[in-house]
């Protein structure tokens, strides 16, 4: 991210609670996830920031721009909804380790290439460096109906949604910049991972929203 918007942006990840190499918490409500964030910005002085986030990321970069709108300066928001329904219960049947990454990802199926850079050595073999059942209640605790806070948004905003995606369908995303001024929709041929399934047309997409914030 950082190599594609240039010098002219400094760019921070987040690995949030339960992801990356970020530990455990003892929950994963709305409010965890958006507490964390505001933690590093507050903690580093960086508001107000251009958040941007994928799927689950996305609804914390804006339910953060609705509820610390102090904190945000614009938001990009990556292929997911204000209203959420998923079921991430599937991770449960991922072997929890294999004798080797390759060995570990093949007994994933489909859901290896979401996972190439979640992976870590352990002394028992190679597995996830989170925990299934973690990110089972991360998604319950991410569906519902939030277009409360997306409506709150007063801070511009770039949507992405892929054309193949299973998650962000273009019936809500239209309703979604319908209902509420200053986003920008941007649909490019890919699925859930915008970035990953058209990596040009997604940094050229955010390269020209930052241009104008």
């Amino acid at each position: 991210m950082a190599q594609e918007v240039g010098p002219a942006w400094r760019v921070i990840a987040l690995d949030q609670r339960g992801h990356g190499r970020s530990d455990r918490a003892a929950e994963y409500t709305r409010d965890g996830y958006v507490a964390d964030a505001v933690a590093l910005l507050e903690q580093l002085g960086l508001g107000p920031a251009v958040v941007l986030g994928h799927s689950l990321g996305g609804v914390n970069a804006y339910q953060l721009a609705a509820r610390r709108p102090d904190l945000v300066r614009a938001v990009v928001v990556e292929d997911i909804g204000a209203v959420v329904d998923g079921d991430l219960s599937f991770v449960r049947e991922w072997p929890r380790r294999a004798a080797t990454r390759a060995g570990f990802l093949a007994g994933v199926g489909s859901s290896a290439p979401y996972l190439e850079g979640s992976l870590q050595e352990y002394p028992d073999g190679w597995g996830t460096a989170f925990e299934a059942e973690d990110m089972v209640e991360s998604q319950r605790g991410l569906n519902g109906d939030h277009w409360g806070d997306w409506l709150g948004v007063r801070k511009p905003t770039l949507l992405v949604r892929g054309d193949r995606s299973g998650v962000l369908s273009a019936e809500h995303a239209r309703e979604m910049t319908v209902r509420r001024a200053g986003v920008r929709l941007v649909e490019l041929p890919a699925g859930h991972s915008v970035r990953v399934g058209d990596p040009e047309g997604f940094f050229a997409a955010v390269r020209g929203f930052l241009a104008r914030v």
